[in-house]
């Protein structure tokens, strides 16, 4: 990892204007110094991310048969990429990787897994230095196979040349799903979301398992999207006590913000859907908002990063 001796602030390789952010100003898909760059990325991943290109991908790289590394080397790799769908950093992901999981360690001292998520959850990216165009890794995703959701970034001026836009079948609320199918059930746009959740389960890395218990109530989904908010229809949610990987779904519905940060695709939820949501959007948090000039020194961070990686995904992975 390169850690430049700048002076107090060695941000300055790669953000020259050294400016913190308010919270406001993040995801700004309307304006800025890199809403070309951002724009032409999601132009061309709002063209091809149809049903049939994620079932090919799927096949392409969910058997994790391409390479062997280990988890902290895969970090490593990610000094070589700039994420180009994001509007708000242009240095490499190594040190957003450091910045999120730091975040997390500050406010969840006690949840170390929490920790291991921040710092891995986006090494799917990966796939950008093996032949995938940033398109198919990078960005917001999204469901396909039904209705695109307004909700979705740059949704009225880039989905034109997509061929499921002018499919009927695929143009409905549900499309091939059925109401309340649950979020597993569901095929989302392929990335770096996705792919890292299949690398996970494939080589059995034993993120911890939360059970979260909940009386039976009405939920309604609230969000704020800018000046505005949005309610969807209230869900019943039984008794109930849900045990599943809260930490994978973390890393497999980060980028789903149509969902988690505007309420959308709520119809496609089941009772364990919302039961995660809440560890998603506390997630995201620090993914978002960590992002910032003051770049971290990883070599100081790495030994106690490590001890996570041998405890949670030791030894040569399979990708």
């Amino acid at each position: 990892m390169r850690v430049l001796n700048l002076g107090s602030d060695p941000s300055l390789a790669y953000r020259p204007d050294c400016l913190q952010k308010d919270k406001e100003e993040f995801r700004n898909f309307e304006s800025g110094e890199l809403f070309d760059r951002v724009f032409n990325t999601y132009k061309l991943m709002h063209t091809h991310q149809t049903l049939d290109f994620v079932k090919k991908k799927h096949l392409e790289w969910a058997n994790c048969t391409h390479f062997s590394m280990t988890m902290m080397d895969s970090i490593n790799s990610l000094d070589a990429l700039v994420d180009e769908s994001d509007p708000d950093v242009d240095f490499p992901n190594s040190f957003h990787a450091f910045q999120t999981a730091e975040g997390i360690r500050k406010e969840h001292p006690d949840k170390d897994w929490f920790q291991l998520v921040g710092l891995i959850h986006d090494i799917g990216k990966i796939m950008a230095l093996y032949g995938e165009p940033q398109w198919a890794v990078v960005g917001d995703t999204f469901p396909v196979g039904c209705k695109f959701q307004n909700s979705i970034v740059f949704r009225n001026s880039t989905f034109e040349d997509n061929p499921d836009e002018k499919n009927l079948a695929l143009n409905t609320e549900f499309g091939i799903y059925k109401a309340h199918c649950g979020l597993d059930n569901v095929l989302m746009s392929w990335g770096h979301d996705e792919y890292l959740y299949r690398v996970l389960k494939f080589n059995k890395c034993t993120i911890p398992e939360e059970v979260k218990t909940q009386k039976a109530r009405n939920t309604a989904f609230h969000s704020r999207s800018r000046s505005r908010f949005l309610l969807t229809p209230a869900i019943k949610i039984p008794t109930n006590t849900l045990l599943f990987r809260q930490g994978l779904n973390m890393i497999r519905f980060h980028s789903f913000y149509p969902w988690h940060s505007n309420g959308d695709y709520m119809h496609l939820c089941n009772e364990k859907d919302l039961q995660m949501l809440t560890w998603v959007k506390e997630f995201n948090k620090f993914d978002l908002y960590t992002k910032n000039t003051e770049l971290p020194d990883v070599e100081k961070l790495k030994p106690h990063y490590q001890s996570l990686i041998d405890k949670y995904c030791p030894g040569l992975l399979r990708w």
